[in-house]
């Protein structure tokens, strides 16, 4: 027997048998494996854009505004909490058990999706499509290492990153269409024919993992790791919405999610086959990679989640046409990605990438932060090119660096951390951002009223009065303006100047209240531009299997 650390080969057996045994790809399957691969991640980002858009249509039918929200949580709580398990297994067992499990998975929930006849029987249903999607969001960039050796990964990590980006730009339109001409439970049935070509194309391409010996898997890891997200994750849901942050039960479910963890954590490192090894972190590349993508990650739903609603509620754009200038935004992140991705694998360096990214950040944040009720369309098109163009560049150079830090058969656990902590930032950063723009808001308003609308309003009744001033989402829905258009109408003859005037108040608060959004979001990725420099440089190698001095 000759072996190296990566993988224990037979000497007189040839090099391509070898790799038979692992989850490495070669020959003419690479490409179609490529394809395989892209397709599924497009269809599991496609997913939540398209729900987004077609959610009118789902609410009018089924009902249930008060848990609009679970539709979406439900989904991303699932995808969130099975991700790092799905890594780890498929390092053990192989990408093609878990792709084709979480394939159907996804079917069956979305045919549940769209038989569904009531809004929990949605939510239960988009649950199980979660687990499916966390599978098919796991292991792309994984399954991409298992096509390319570190050094050719670069230019198609970025590839496959730009993935997300298209699904976001063409996902609104495809929904509305789906949803106005189809019907919207037809937004879930057509993912069934695509999942079963995908299916197909997981069996042909992907290869068979045979495991030496009996593997053993952590399942009192995967329930432990369970236990302690579900509290996290429903802790930050609710933050500054369902409840208060220092309310009894936000820190009972905080303090008991840091008790399961910490047990999970001490677990993990006896375990035989740990889900996430604690070990990972001892790395000093990696350690840093992760924090920088889990501050980036902030950065970016600080900035991306809530430009819709200063187009909207700023500048007075409709629902379709704010969703059209994001465009630029996926444009440049996608340019950023294919350039810097192409860029590491021809110099083998990621750092000057990710430098530049987050110097980009930075400055698309703060210019960010400079606008207002006067910032013109153009401007705001630029700010959104330059913060994408950053995250183009920042996102792949630091999964490339993570990846590149460890072997082959941990590729599974490492892009799988690396896809959990990204969603991490955007569920622990959002109620933070949402207490800041209703906060912000309110105290904002009454500054912005001229004194004729102030004893207007100050006459008003006082539960008319409380809704007017304390609802930042007056101005983005056409119906919700026309309503409170036919409520100034009870002024007489004044009451179009005052409605006149307090459109421009909402505008002004609303503007200050996103602009203290974007402060957040540019303190993060200043934090995120001084820890990039901490990420080490080691050039990307050409083949990790079999090096220099080791193994044949």
């Amino acid at each position: 027997m000759t072996s190296n650390r990566f993988l224990t080969v037979p000497s007189s057996e040839p090099k391509e048998r070898a790799y038979q045994t692992t989850n490495r790809i070669e020959g003419a399957r690479r490409w179609m494996a490529l394809a395989t691969v892209m397709v599924t991640m497009f269809f599991a980002s496609l997913d939540q854009t398209v729900v987004a858009t077609a959610m009118p249509s789902i609410i009018t039918d089924l009902k249930g505004f008060q848990v609009y929200g679970w539709v979406f949580t439900a989904y991303l709580m699932a995808v969130a909490i099975t991700v790092p398990i799905y890594g780890k297994l498929s390092d053990i067992y192989g990408r093609k058990p878990f792709y084709l499990f979480g394939l159907g998975l996804f079917i069956l929930g979305s045919a549940l999706s769209g038989l569904s006849q009531s809004i929990g029987a949605l939510i239960f249903a988009r649950a199980v499509q979660g687990v499916g999607a966390g599978a098919m969001t796991s292991m792309p960039r994984a399954t991409v290492g298992d096509i390319f050796n570190p050094r050719e990964r670069g230019r198609w990590i970025g590839v496959v990153a730009s993935v997300f980006a298209l699904a976001t730009i063409i996902g609104p339109t495809l929904g509305g269409w789906i949803s106005d001409t189809l019907g919207w439970r037809w937004i879930f049935y057509i993912n069934l024919p695509v999942a079963v070509l995908a299916g197909v194309g997981v069996i042909y391409t992907l290869p068979r993992v045979r495991v030496a010996g009996q593997a053993k898997v952590d399942w009192q890891g995967c329930l432990l790791l369970a236990a302690g997200l579900i509290p996290l994750l429903l802790a930050f849901t609710w933050a500054g919405d369902r409840y208060a942050w220092d309310s009894p039960a936000l820190i009972g479910m905080f303090a008991g999610s840091v008790a399961v963890l910490a047990g999970f954590f001490l677990w993990e490192r006896r375990a035989a086959q740990p889900i996430l090894a604690p070990q990972l972190f001892r790395d000093q590349i990696f350690s840093s990679s992760i924090a920088v993508t889990f501050l980036v990650s902030m950065g970016m739903f600080g900035a991306v989640a809530f430009t819709p609603l200063f187009f909207q509620g700023v500048l007075g754009m409709t629902a379709t046409h704010s969703g059209q200038f994001l465009t630029p935004l996926m444009l440049s992140l996608i340019a950023g990605s294919v350039l810097g991705g192409g860029s590491a694998s021809r110099t083998g360096r990621y750092k000057v990438q990710a430098v530049l990214g987050a110097a980009l950040l930075v400055a698309g944040a703060y210019l960010l932060t400079r606008t207002g009720v006067d910032t013109t369309r153009l401007q705001m098109t630029r700010n959104l090119v330059v913060f994408g163009l950053g995250l183009g560049l920042i996102l792949p150079s630091l999964n490339l660096a993570g990846q590149n830090a460890f072997p082959h058969r941990l590729l599974g656990m490492v892009s799988s951390t690396q896809q959990f902590v990204t969603s991490l930032g955007a569920v622990i950063v959002a109620p933070i951002l949402g207490t800041v723009l209703k906060n912000t808001f309110v105290a904002e308003l009454p500054k912005a009223l001229s004194p004729a609308l102030a004893a207007a309003l100050a006459a008003a009744p006082a539960a008319l009065r409380e809704q007017l001033l304390s609802n930042p989402q007056a101005l983005v829905s056409a119906s919700a303006l026309e309503a409170v258009q036919r409520q100034f109408a009870a002024y007489g003859a004044q009451g179009e100047v005052l409605f006149q005037s307090f459109v421009q108040a909402v505008r002004e608060a609303l503007a200050h209240a996103l602009v203290h959004c974007f402060v957040v979001a540019l303190a993060v990725t200043v934090v995120a531009f001084a820890g990039v420099w901490f990420v080490k440089q080691i050039d990307l190698k050409r083949d990790e299997f079999y090096t220099e001095g080791e193994g044949t």
